[in-house]
């Protein structure tokens, strides 16, 4: 394969990255939306919380870093809303996982952005909150398959091997 071939192929690094990201939530947000209540419920000592519980605090989070990142703001949920359902969340991650593929290459790295550190406000460069989208995600997606193995399901591989596998054959 050529530079220009991997180049159209999506082999950027920055755009590698969050493609990754989006078919690992997408991925394991479908396996998610199979479970029953009482599954979703399940929780394991250690972990964020619920699978469900983790599962709408990956997209929300993810939202807001992309929010972020686009206007300079986090999301605010507003008050009240209602408990999303399983679908909805996954409408949720691919919005804002198709909304960081687009804005990750254009991410001047330097820049940054207020947030309220510790009750102190605070410029954290864009960087910083690109590579808390990656890490953020990742150590939730371990806990929901911990969690998925504990109640006896084969959580799908989600590395970026079996996502080059996927998205190379």
């Amino acid at each position: 394969m050529t530079d220009n071939e991997k180049h159209q192929a999506g082999y950027e690094t920055i755009d590698t990255l969050f493609r990754h990201n989006l078919w690992a939530n997408t991925s394991l947000f479908e396996q998610c939306a199979q479970l029953s209540e009482e599954q979703l419920d399940s929780t394991v000592l250690g972990t964020y919380g619920s699978i469900f519980d983790t599962l709408e605090h990956i997209a929300n989070a993810e939202r807001s870093y992309w929010h972020r990142l686009k206007t300079g703001q986090p999301f605010r949920k507003p008050e009240g809303a209602p408990k999303p359902t399983v679908a909805e969340l996954q409408d949720l991650i691919q919005s804002s996982g198709a909304g960081l593929i687009e804005i990750a290459p254009t991410i001047q790295p330097l820049d940054g952005v207020e947030v309220n550190w510790e009750g102190t406000p605070r410029i954290v460069p864009n960087a910083v909150i690109l590579t808390q989208v990656i890490n953020h995600a990742t150590e939730h997606r371990a806990q929901i398959m911990v969690m998925l193995t504990q109640l006896g399901i084969q959580p799908l591989e989600l590395d970026s091997w079996a996502y080059f596998d996927e998205v190379d054959s």
